[in-house]
């Protein structure tokens, strides 16, 4: 079972991805300490997202980190992939990019 790290303070946001991946099957958390993690997500409207990236790599190394945020906010998607983000999407397409990629592993 895939496990992901969802890290998002957004309600309405959080409560549709882990619906969507659980039903795909798999373990969403919001434990920054989960073991195992295979992916994490990374809402880009978060307190000082940017400068967690580096410590999500640093303490997931073997996960797969996808930012996103709005669409048109080209700046945060360019400074979160610079922080070492693994791929950056727009918020309305994060449910399916992260489905394909977990069908992709």
């Amino acid at each position: 079972m895939p496990r992901i790290l969802l890290l998002s303070s957004n309600l309405m946001t959080r409560v549709q991805l882990e619906s969507r991946w659980r039903k795909a099957g798999a373990e969403v958390s919001q434990d920054m300490s989960a073991p195992d993690v295979d992916l994490i997500a990374l809402d880009l409207n978060e307190p000082d997202a940017q400068a967690r990236i580096g410590e999500l790599k640093r303490s997931h190394p073997q996960a797969r980190l996808i930012a996103y945020g709005p669409h048109v906010d080209g700046e945060a998607f360019k400074a979160a992939k610079a922080a070492g983000a693994d791929e950056c999407v727009a918020r309305g397409s994060v449910i399916e990019r992260v489905l394909a990629r977990l069908e992709s592993d």
